[in-house]
Order: structure tokens, then sequence, then C-alpha cells
């Protein structure tokens, strides 16, 4: 008897801009490129970051220095497809994949300058916190209305 291998699990395909709610351009910058001459995939989750805080201060969910609570990061994930360069804008869409009662899982794609298709896609989970205490709250109604417009 022979042992069978198990199955993989089929990689990812690029996403389609309509597949997501709003976006944010983001300049690359010079140190974003690594020694192979496209963006370093670090930064990939830098702009994931950027996007959706830039997404919370616009819509008036985060006062980054005076809110009561914050998002703070519990996963992420990336799936690369194609390269980002330097001098470039990168756009970043957004859409809600999961609004749970203290988590919201954002999925974030990143596209090169007005590309169909993404670049590069992934998962951006964030916990709803005390800022203080840093332990889950409750996302409120008013929160919960402004986050299901994504």
């Amino acid at each position: 008897m022979t042992a069978q291998a198990p199955q993989q699990a089929s990689r990812p395909e690029p996403l389609d801009r309509s597949e997501f709610k709003t976006f944010l351009d983001i300049p690359t910058r010079w140190m974003d490129v690594d020694i192979y001459g496209h963006v370093n995939n670090v930064q990939y989750l830098s702009y994931f970051d950027t996007a959706v805080n830039s997404w919370y201060i616009e819509n008036g969910l985060l006062d980054p220095a005076r809110s009561e609570t914050v998002f703070l990061v519990a996963e992420t994930s990336c799936n690369y497809f194609a390269e980002l360069l330097f001098p470039s804008v990168v756009s970043a869409g957004l859409k809600i994949e999961k609004l749970g009662q203290s988590s919201v899982i954002f999925r974030v794609g990143l596209f090169s300058g007005k590309d169909q298709s993404t670049a590069a896609h992934g998962r951006f989970v964030h916990i709803h916190v005390d800022r203080h205490t840093r332990r889950p709250m409750p996302i409120s109604g008013s929160t919960r209305a402004i986050l299901s417009t994504l």
C-alpha cells in the first residue's frame, strides 16, 4: 500500500478591480525597492496598513492620538502575482470579508496604477480594542454601520 500525497490547496488567483469598494492611491518610494529592482515584499503589508488606517481616519473611525478604542492587527497574509515598481502609484482597494463582534477581516488588493487585476492581495484582520487595556471591545452600532459600507 502506498501513501497518498496530501492534496494541495489551489493557488489564489488575482482579483479584479471591480471586486473592491474603495481605493487609496499610494506612491511608491525609492526606499520601497530592493536589490532586485521591485518593491520588496514587506512593503506590501505596509501598503495594507496605510490603506486600512487611512480609510478609518477618512471615515471618522480613528483619531490616532485620541480615540478611546483602536484597531490592532491580529493577522495578515499576502499573495503575490506581479511586481510593483518605483516610480509608480499603487492603488489599494478595500472590501470587508467579515465583520465580527470585535473584529474586521479586510481583503486588500494592490493594483499597479490603473491595472484591472491585483498585483497582490491579502487578508488584514483587525481586532477592536480599548486603547489602554488592549482588551477586545464590541464594535459599536455606529462604527458597524460605517464599516458595513465596505
